[in-house]
Formats: C-alpha cells, sequence, structure tokens
C-alpha cells in the first residue's frame, strides 16, 4: 500500500502531466474575402469618378467583348446598375441601343509589401544563424482598378465625347510592434467600418426566422403553414 502522501503526488503528478486538446476543422475559400474586397473597392472608387448623367433617357448597351480580367461580372453589373441609377435603360443588344458603352481593363489585380525594422538573421559556423528580430513590422495588400470607358452612338457609331480612363487603389495594412498586433489602417478597414454602421433613423430588414407559406387557393382563412412544423398555426 501506497502512503498516502505518496498517492496525493501521484495523483498531482498525473494531472500535471496529463493534456487535452481539441481540433476543430475549417475551409476557406480560394480566394480571400480581403483580396475580393479590396479588388471590388477599387472597381467603386474608379467608377465612382465617371459621369454617367448624359445616360439619362438613352437606352445603352454595356459591350464588355474588350473586358478581360479578375471579377469580370462585378464590374460589368456595376457598369449597369450606374447606367440604371442615372437614368439610363438597359438594351439586351447592340441593334435595339441608342448608344453603346465599350468597356476594357487596363488592370484589375492585387499586390502586397512587407517591411520590418530590426535585426536580419546573420550566418554562423556550422551552418548555424542568430534568429531574426523584428521590432516593427507592416505587412499591406493593394488594390488596384484602371477601367478604360468609350461611348459611341449605336447608328452613326460616332464617338460622344473622349471617354477616357479611371483609376484608383484600395489599401489594408497591418502593423505589428514586438510582435503584437495586427494593429490596422487603411481605406478597406474604413469601408467595413462604415458598413458596419446602420445609417441614422434606418429599420434593419431582418428575414422572418421562421419559414411560413399562404395556400395559394386560399383553402382555408388565414391559415398559414409552416415548412419546418406539419401543424397548422391560426394566425390571430
Amino acid at each position: 500500500m501506497f502512503p498516502k502522501n505518496a498517492m496525493l503526488l501521484l495523483a498531482i503528478g498525473l494531472i500535471v502531466v496529463t493534456t487535452g486538446c481539441t481540433n476543430t476543422s475549417t475551409s476557406n475559400t480560394a480566394r480571400t474575402a480581403k483580396e475580393q474586397l479590396l479588388l471590388s473597392n477599387a472597381v467603386d472608387q474608379s467608377l465612382d469618378k465617371v459621369d454617367f448623367t448624359p445616360l439619362y433617357g438613352q437606352k445603352v448597351f454595356v459591350d464588355d467583348k474588350y473586358l478581360e480580367c479578375v471579377d469580370k461580372s462585378y464590374i460589368v453589373g456595376s457598369l449597369r446598375h450606374r447606367v440604371m441609377y442615372a437614368g439610363g435603360a438597359l438594351a439586351t443588344a447592340a441593334d435595339a441601343a441608342d448608344v453603346i458603352m465599350e468597356v476594357r481593363s487596363g488592370g484589375v489585380g492585387t499586390d502586397s509589401t512587407e517591411m520590418y525594422l530590426g535585426v536580419p538573421s546573420l550566418p554562423l559556423p556550422a551552418g548555424m544563424q542568430t534568429p531574426e528580430v523584428r521590432l516593427t513590422e507592416r505587412k499591406s495588400q493593394y488594390g488596384y482598378s484602371k477601367l478604360g470607358l468609350v461611348l459611341y452612338d449605336a447608328k452613326t457609331k460616332t464617338v460622344l465625347g473622349d471617354g477616357g480612363l479611371s483609376m484608383a487603389q484600395s489599401d489594408d495594412n497591418n502593423w505589428y510592434v514586438m510582435g503584437m498586433g495586427p494593429f490596422q489602417d487603411g481605406s478597406l478597414k474604413s469601408d467595413v467600418a462604415s458598413a458596419r454602421r446602420l445609417p441614422h433613423g434606418m429599420k434593419m430588414n431582418r428575414i422572418p426566422t421562421q419559414v411560413a407559406f399562404d395556400s395559394p387557393n386560399h383553402a382555408g382563412p388565414d391559415a398559414v403553414h409552416f415548412a419546418s412544423d406539419e401543424k397548422e398555426v391560426k394566425q390571430e
């Protein structure tokens, strides 16, 4: 028989050396959300510089045959939205339009930079090296959008105005100090913070948390069938 003190020490020892862990499986999209937001923000900023008001009352066909870049659908959709917002109508084909808008890409993409202040790793004899010491560090990613636009008459093929190029940049910066961070700044952080705020006086429109359908033939007055429940619930 072990003495009580020995048993107590053994129990404490087992508690100290015994560890447990839990692994949670996670997955990410092939393209990060940050990359996509940097690009869409750069596209939005470049289109913000374009005056679409001359398209008021015109039937416009957006021709994207010269647009070859990533996120092409977002660019075309944004152009169509801005045409409609300016009072123009979308034409489904060039021969049904009053004017044709051609869009092309001069560069839509991202790149990144990294810098730090500290002591680099130095080689030592016997294939060894000193550890790298980073006092401060900044990792930045940038999104760029350069779009070319030209407008011409669908019937006469005459150019309407000079057209031109519109370019914009979005950025996301992450700072680290003595291993602590990230401390973020940049246009992406500002846009996300602004999007999270609910405009003054605006009510949040939430989708119902229960699914309900009305009968198309109105067999039962005020009868609502919940998809998650077989029972019929009467509205009061």
